[in-house]
């Protein structure tokens, strides 16, 4: 049985213009790969309505599970759920229950709600809640779609909430085979040790080591048998 799959939809024109580092596709990532859910796909699209509803369509009729970072903030630019309600057909609607934190946690700092912090309370009509413990107010989740904050320390927060409720699979597990010798020189028997074992993921990663060429060579499955066996074949067809 294949792992389930997922894809990483990051929102927002800061990642694109280059002024904010996206290190949320890594954390989703590496979260993930821990439970057996496989990345097959990540995309960054800008703060445009169309845009996003293009991709959660497509993508959340192609994976088992979306995750969205970005865009469920208070300002003119944060129009994620607005694009998700769209993309689903959905009305947008105003959740009294995430109403009522915003209004708990501006009291508890001795400020007022206002239009602009109500925003943050609208959403997809039938959502589900995501748990946020970092500054309280939650995600929201439809159908196969995860919508997290932007922010990366309420981002994880929010992933590690749902993730005993997502269906796990088999962990995959890697290794890896470095050698001092130039990745095209060892390119063609690399090639037929994949093609011998099409169930492990190889990938052949180059560098230079004070001025030597070397290359890392990293296999990756489920199919544990069949990884080890790669493994000792790597080993004994390529070797420095």
């Amino acid at each position: 049985m294949k792992n389930p799959s997922a894809a990483v939809l990051i929102i927002g024109n800061e990642i694109l213009s280059g002024r904010t580092l996206d290190i949320n596709t890594q954390t989703i990532a590496r979260t993930l790969e821990k439970i057996g859910v496989t990345i097959k796909e990540a995309r960054t699209v800008p703060d445009e309505k169309q845009a996003i509803i293009e991709s959660v369509l497509a993508l959340s009729q192609k994976y088992n599970y979306v995750f969205t970072t970005g865009g469920i903030g208070p300002t003119h630019d944060d129009i994620t759920s607005l694009a998700i309600s769209e993309a689903f057909s959905v009305p947008y609607v105003r959740s009294e229950t995430i109403y009522n934190l915003l209004e708990q946690f501006y009291q508890s700092r001795g400020e007022k709600m206002n239009k602009v912090r109500e925003k943050m309370a609208f959403i997809p009509e039938g959502s589900t809640f995501i748990k946020n413990e970092v500054s309280k107010v939650p995600g929201f989740a439809i159908n196969n779609v995860y919508c997290l904050a932007g922010v990366p320390d309420i981002m994880e927060s929010m992933l590690n909430s749902i993730i005993p409720f997502l269906e796990h699979g088999k962990v995959v597990r890697s290794t890896s085979h470095t050698v001092m010798i130039g990745e095209s020189k060892i390119a063609e028997r690399f090639e037929a040790l994949q093609n011998k074992y099409p169930s492990v993921d190889m990938g052949s990663y180059p560098f230079t080591r004070e001025g030597i060429h070397g290359t890392s060579l990293v296999l990756r499955s489920s199919d544990y048998v069949n990884l080890e066996a790669a493994f000792l074949d790597l080993k004994n067809l390529i070797k420095e």
